[in-house]
């Protein structure tokens, strides 16, 4: 599950406006907006909800959930390390 306020400092994160993050993830304008506006985890059609999990994480996002590993605890949202190529 993902909150508002996690989407808000994911797309911050990644320097995207929330037209750029909707064509990132496939959705409408008016869908992002209506999920960044939600008060605290975002309901929504599954479909909607994985298209935007699945663009934030192959842009780099890890998405941390309430529970996860965190030294501060609780939820929040962190750029992934970048990946190391063969030389």
């Amino acid at each position: 599950m993902i909150t508002a306020a996690q989407l808000r400092a994911a797309r911050a994160l990644l320097g995207l406006d929330q037209r750029a993050l909707a064509g990132l993830c496939g959705l409408s304008l008016p869908t992002i907006q209506r999920m960044e506006a939600s008060d605290g985890v975002i309901r929504g059609n599954v479909d909607s909800l994985m298209k935007l999990v699945g663009a934030l994480d192959a842009a780099g996002v890890d998405l941390i959930g309430e529970g996860g590993v965190s030294d501060g605890g609780g939820r929040g949202v962190r750029l992934k390390a970048p990946r190391v190529t063969g030389e």
